[in-house]
């Protein structure tokens, strides 16, 4: 359970995509036929309170501008190759 907050957590930190698909259906010659598809990406940014609570108390305060700007940079080419590590379903399943 643990590991389970803190990957959510991380994720929270770093930002992510969500997809979402909506189908509908309808009745064509009395069978029901998937008439339409809508996926949607929502991308969600980076939650510095979520970073905060990951770096511990006390610890962001004590960084530099320079310091944070180089964290945000290591947390934003993180949230990169976890999106290239797990593309959106609608492009894995080539729509």
């Amino acid at each position: 359970m643990n590991d389970e907050i803190l990957e959510a957590v991380k994720k929270r930190a770093v930002g992510y995509s969500s997809t979402e698909t909506v189908e509908e259906y309808a009745a064509v010659d009395g069978k029901m036929e998937l008439v339409k598809r809508r996926v949607t990406v929502k991308d969600v940014p980076p939650d510095m309170a979520a970073a905060k609570l990951l770096l511990g108390d006390g610890e962001v305060e004590e960084l530099s501008d320079e310091q944070l700007a180089a964290e945000k940079r290591r947390l934003l080419d993180e949230l990169l190759l976890e999106k290239q590590k797990d593309p959106p379903a609608h492009v894995a399943a080539g729509e």
